[in-house]
């Protein structure tokens, strides 16, 4: 059973800048891809970023593009999110998610490609 485990998140102000992790385990983790989403307050949950495990860049939503960039490290079956320039607007429950097959990247700005998901990290962005 895959097991994801985000850490990382907190309270930073405007402008600021903060990471966030998402540590994966389980008895043989190959995922063909992972993401992050977020979910503010009475919203839904929307898509942040994703990459293919095997490679190629990653894939940003527009809201962020510019400002987060997203990395792995597959040695440690980690996934990383450096959130730069934030906004009070970034202030959600941050989620990643693995993908156990390799999917469009159309699928995976979508919830249902993926399998797997951590039980999320806060970010607070004050004003």
């Amino acid at each position: 059973q895959v097991q994801l485990v985000e850490s990382g998140g907190g309270l930073v102000q405007a402008g600021g800048s903060l990471r966030v992790s998402c540590a994966a385990s389980g008895p043989t983790f190959s995922p063909g891809a992972m993401g992050w989403f977020r979910q503010a307050p009475g919203k839904e949950r929307e898509f942040v970023a994703s990459t293919r495990w095997s490679g190629g860049s990653p894939e940003y939503a527009d809201s962020v593009k510019g400002r987060f960039t997203m990395s792995r490290d597959k040695a440690k079956n980690t996934i990383h999110l450096q959130m730069n320039s934030l906004k009070p607007e970034d202030t959600a429950i941050y989620y990643c998610a693995a993908a156990v097959y390799t999917r469009t990247y159309y699928r995976l700005r979508e919830l249902n490609g993926y399998d797997y998901w951590g039980r999320g990290t806060q970010v607070t962005v004050s004003s």
